[in-house]
C-alpha cells in the first residue's frame, strides 16, 4: 500500500473506530453498560486432579476389571477376571475364599457384596463369605451383572432383576412384566430413605421394597421424555435421583426435574453407568472416557490422562471426592487434593529442574519419552524455538522475583539471562560467523551427532523448498563455534527474538538491580538491534542473506510478503522501544522508530496486527508473539496518539483471543489496556480476563505429559464455520468459548485450542512454564491475590 494511502486510511480509521471520537463516546453512552474497573481476585486452595493407574505390575490380580466398590470403612475394591482384591493405600491383596473371574463388586455396609466362581459374597476385609448361588443370568458368558448390596441384595442381568429371597436369588416377576422383551437390567442403586432406582434397556423405574415399581417419564417445562435404553443410575449424597440414557441425563430432586443434553453443557451420551461424588456431585461413565457433574460445570475425563481405558466399565468415588474406574486395562483413580496456586508453580519449577532443561546453560524445553508415559524414561530435545520457549520461561522468574523477591527466583532469571546471552555469544567468531549481533536458535554439543550429516544436507533443503517455497537453502545450517565445543542453528525467526527482546525488557526492568546487571544486558540487546537497523531492518545469516522469517523493512513488509505486515511491523516497533529504554533513550533507536512510523506508516500497519477471519482462525504462534510484542512496546510508548493506535489493535485482537481464556494473552492485556480515564467507563477490560485466566491456571493439569486426546465425537462442540480456513477438527462449547485446558493439550501458548482431538500418545514431556508465567505475571499485576487461609 502506498504511503499517501496509509495516511489515508489512518485518517478514515481515527474517524469511525474504537470510540476515540468524542461524539462516538456519547453515543455509545446510550446503548453500553459501564465497566467497572477491573480488581484482583483472591485466591486460596483449591482441589487439583491427579490420576494413578494399576495393573498387573503394579500388584492388581488381572487388568480386565469388571467392577469397582467402596466399603464403608472407606477401603476400595476391583472386581477382576482372577479375583476380587483390596486396595491397602499402598498395594494390593487378593480376598480369600472366592475362586475364578469376579464379575461384579458393589458396597454392602461395611463391607461389600461380588460376584465370583458362581456365587454371591459377603465380603469383610480380605476375607469371604458365601451367601448363594448366583443366577445362572449372571454369570452367563458375556453377561456383566448389575449388584445390589445392603439391606436387599438384587442382581441385575439381561434377563431381569433377580433378588435374595430365604437364601435363593429369585427373578422379581412384576418388574419382568413392565421390562416386557427389554428386560436388560443395567444399573441398581439404593437411597438413604430405601427407594430404589434401576436403569434397564425398557426404561426407568423407581420402587422400593414395599412399593411397587413405576416407570418414569421425566417432565422439564417444555421438555417430556419417555427414556429408554437407559444405561445408568444414581442416588447422590441429597438423595436426588440421576440417570443417564442416550437422550441425556436427567435429576429428580423432590419432584423437580431438570434435563440436560449437549445444549445444557453434557459432553458425550454413549453412556455405560453411573455413581454419586461427593457432596453435590455426579458421575457418568462412557464408551470414551468419564464426566463429572457438580451442578454446574460439566468435566470430561477422557484419554491416559485421566483413565486406563476409554471403556468405562464402573465407577466408584468416596467421600472426598476421589474417583476410582473400572476398564479392561486396569483400575485407575482421579485423586482430588487441595493445592494453592503457589504450590502448583513450586511444583513445577521442580519438575523443570528435573527434566526439561538441556545443556549446562539450562535451556527449557520439552523432553521425550522413550516408553509413553514414563518419566524416568526421559531424553531432552532441542527445538527451532529454544530461545523462545527459554525465555517465555525465564520471564516468568523475572515476574516472580519482583512479586516474591525470592533470591531462588533470581538466580532462575539470572541462569536464563546467561542462557540466552550465549545464544548471540556463540555465532561469534564461529566457523561460519553471521554479521554482529545475529541471534543463534539453538545449539547442540559437538560430542554428539553432526546435525549437518543427515538431517540438514543441501539436498534435502533443496527437497523441502520444492514442497515449501518459502524454505531457506543454506549450508551449513550448523555451523561451529570458534572453540568447536558447539553446533548452532542459523536461519533465526522472529519468534525467537520476540522472546529475547521480551525477556531482556523484563530482566532489566525487574531483576537487573547493579550497574554492571543492566550493563550486561545492554551489551546483548544494542547490538542485537543494531544488526537489524544496520542491515535494513532484517537479519542477515551467514550467508549474507536474510533468514526466512526475520524481516521487518519496509520493502517486504509494505509491497512483497503483505501476509505479515501488522505483526512484523509490531515486533520491530517493540523491539525499537525496548533498545531505547535498555540504551537509556539513545536518539539512534528513537530516531529509527520514528522514520518507520512516520515514512512507512508503521503504526498504521499495528492497527491491523494479523489477517483473522474470526475466533479460530488464527495461528496461535502468532497470537503468542504478538501480545509478547504488545507488553513491551505499551510499556514504554508514551505519546497519546501512538498509544491510542496500539490500544486499538490490541483490543481489536483480543476481542478475538478472548474465547480461549489464555491466561498469559488475558494478562497481558489487563495489564497494558491503559486507556485514559473519560474513556475508562465503557473500554476496559472485564472482570472475566481475571477470573478466566484463574480458572485456566486452575486446570492446567499437574500431569505435563503429552497424552493424545479426542473431543471430535461430543455433543457440546460447536464445529467452526466454514469461513474459517483448516476448520476441519477444530470446534468449540456451545458457549463460544474453547474447551477447558484439562480436556485438550497444552505444550506451549502456540497450540491451537481450537483443536479437538491430537495429543503426541504420551511420548512428550512438556514443562510448565506455560502456567508459571501468566502465574507469576498476574501475581506481579495484582491480578492473583494469594490467599493465605
Amino acid at each position: 500500500m502506498h504511503i499517501r494511502q496509509q495516511i489515508l486510511l489512518s485518517i478514515i480509521l481515527a474517524g469511525v473506530s474504537f470510540l476515540f471520537d468524542s461524539g462516538e463516546v456519547h453515543a455509545q453512552r446510550r446503548r453500553m453498560r459501564e465497566v467497572k474497573p477491573i480488581e484482583g481476585v483472591k485466591v486460596g486452595a483449591f482441589d487439583a486432579e491427579q490420576q494413578e493407574f494399576f495393573n498387573k505390575e503394579t500388584g492388581l490380580p488381572d487388568e480386565d476389571v469388571r467392577g469397582v466398590a467402596i466399603a464403608g470403612d472407606g477401603s476400595v475394591y476391583a472386581a477382576t477376571a482372577a479375583g476380587l482384591a483390596r486396595w491397602n493405600d499402598d498395594s494390593w491383596a487378593p480376598v480369600s475364599g472366592l475362586k475364578g473371574p469376579a464379575l461384579q463388586v458393589a458396597t454392602h455396609g461395611e463391607g461389600v457384596i461380588a460376584i465370583a466362581g458362581g456365587g454371591v459374597f459377603e465380603v469383610t476385609g480380605t476375607k469371604a463369605n458365601r451367601l448363594a448361588d448366583a443366577p445362572a443370568e449372571a454369570v452367563a458368558e458375556d453377561a456383566a451383572p448389575a449388584l445390589l448390596g445392603g439391606a436387599s441384595i438384587g442382581i441385575g442381568t439381561p434377563d431381569g432383576l433377580f433378588r435374595l429371597r430365604d437364601g435363593k436369588f429369585v427373578r422379581d416377576d412384576v418388574l419382568q412384566k413392565l421390562l416386557g422383551d427389554e428386560a436388560d437390567v443395567r444399573q441398581i442403586v439404593r437411597a438413604t430413605d430405601g427407594r430404589i432406582a434401576l436403569a434397564a434397556q425398557a426404561g426407568l423405574f423407581l420402587g422400593g421394597e414395599d412399593s411397587p415399581w413405576v416407570q418414569l417419564f421425566p417432565r422439564a417445562g417444555n421438555r417430556s421424555w419417555a427414556p429408554h435404553d437407559v444405561r445408568g443410575v444414581a442416588f447422590d449424597r441429597q438423595d436426588r435421583l440421576w440417570f443417564a440414557s442416550p437422550q441425556g441425563v436427567g435429576v429428580l430432586d423432590g419432584e423437580a426435574w431438570t434435563l440436560y443434553t449437549g445444549k445444557d453443557g453434557l459432553p458425550y451420551n454413549d453412556f455405560t453407568t453411573a455413581a454419586a461424588g461427593e457432596e453435590g456431585v455426579v458421575w457418568f461413565g462412557t464408551k470414551i472416557g468419564a464426566i463429572r457433574f457438580d451442578g454446574e460445570h460439566w468435566s470430561y475425563r477422557q484419554g491416559l490422562r485421566w483413565v486406563p481405558d476409554d471403556l468405562i466399565r464402573g465407577i466408584a468415588v468416596n467421600k472426598q471426592g476421589d474417583a476410582w474406574f473400572a476398564t479392561s486395562a486396569g483400575a485407575g483413580v482421579i485423586q482430588r487434593r487441595p493445592v494453592t496456586l503457589a504450590e502448583k508453580a513450586k511444583y513445577f519449577e521442580e519438575e523443570i529442574d528435573k527434566y526439561n532443561r538441556r545443556t549446562p546453560y539450562g535451556f527449557v524445553d520439552r523432553a521425550g519419552l522413550d516408553v509413553a508415559g514414563d518419566k524416568s524414561s526421559f531424553r531432552n530435545l532441542d527445538s527451532d524455538n529454544d530461545g523462545l520457549w527459554t525465555a517465555m520461561y525465564g520471564a516468568g522468574e523475572c515476574f516472580a522475583y519482583a512479586a516474591t523477591k525470592d533470591p531462588q527466583a533470581k538466580q532462575r532469571a539470572k541462569d536464563t539471562f546467561e542462557a540466552l546471552r550465549f545464544l548471540t555469544v556463540v555465532t561469534r567468531d564461529s566457523s561460519h560467523p553471521p554479521p554482529a549481533g545475529f541471534v543463534a536458535r539453538t545449539i547442540l554439543p559437538t560430542s554428539g551427532e553432526d546435525p549437518n550429516a543427515e538431517h540438514y544436507t543441501p539436498e534435502k533443503d533443496r527437497r523441502k523448498q520444492r514442497e515449501d517455497p518459502y524454505w531457506k537453502i543454506i549450508s551449513p545450517r550448523w555451523p561451529t563455534s570458534a572453540d568447536g565445543k558447539w553446533y548452532w542453528k542459523c536461519d533465526t525467526s522472529s519468534d525467537e527474538l520476540d522472546g529475547h527482546y521480551f525477556f531482556n525488557a523484563c530482566y532489566y526492568d525487574l531483576v537487573a538491580e547493579t550497574d554492571e546487571e543492566k550493563a550486561r544486558v545492554r551489551d546483548i540487546v544494542l547490538p542485537m538491534t543494531d544488526h537489524l537497523i544496520d542491515n535494513g531492518f532484517r537479519m542477515i545469516d551467514h550467508d549474507g542473506k536474510p533468514t526466512r522469517w526475520a524481516f521487518f523493512d519496509p520493502q517486504t513488509l509494505n509491497h512483497e510478503q503483505t501476509m505479515g505486515r501488522g505483526l512484523n511491523s509490531l515486533s520491530i516497533l517493540s523491539y525499537l522501544k525496548v533498545a531505547e529504554h535498555i540504551s537509556g533513550g539513545d536518539e539512534k533507536y528513537r530516531k529509527a522508530y520514528n522514520d518507520l512510523i512516520e515514512k512507512h506508516g508503521y503504526a498504521t500497519n499495528v492497527e491491523f496486527p494479523k489477517w483473522q477471519n474470526g475466533p479460530g482462525s488464527g495461528n496461535q504462534s502468532d497470537d503468542e508473539m504478538a501480545f509478547m510484542c504488545y507488553y513491551t512496546l505499551l510499556n514504554y510508548e508514551t505519546d497519546e496518539t501512538l498509544r491510542r493506535k496500539y490500544l486499538r489493535s490490541m483490543w481489536d485482537y483480543w476481542r478475538l483471543e478472548e474465547p480461549e481464556n489464555n491466561p498469559l494473552f488475558n494478562f497481558i492485556f489487563a495489564a497494558r489496556f491503559d486507556v485514559p480515564e473519560r474513556w475508562r467507563r465503557f473500554w476496559s477490560p472485564p472482570q472475566s480476563v481475571i477470573t478466566d485466566s484463574i480458572t485456566t491456571l486452575k486446570q492446567i493439569p499437574l500431569d505435563r505429559i503429552d497424552w493424545s486426546y479426542k473431543n471430535s465425537h461430543r455433543i457440546d462442540i460447536v464445529p467452526l464455520g466454514k469461513h474459517i480456513l483448516r476448520s476441519r477438527g477444530t470446534g468449540h462449547l456451545r458457549n463460544g468459548k474453547c474447551l477447558p485446558i484439562d480436556e485438550r493439550r497444552v505444550e506451549h501458548w502456540n497450540h491451537n485450542p481450537f483443536e479437538l482431538d491430537g495429543g503426541s500418545g504420551g511420548r512428550i514431556l512438556a514443562d510448565g512454564a506455560v502456567y508459571l508465567l501468566p502465574y507469576y505475571m498476574g501475581l506481579y499485576h495484582g491480578y492473583i491475590l494469594e490467599d493465605a487461609e
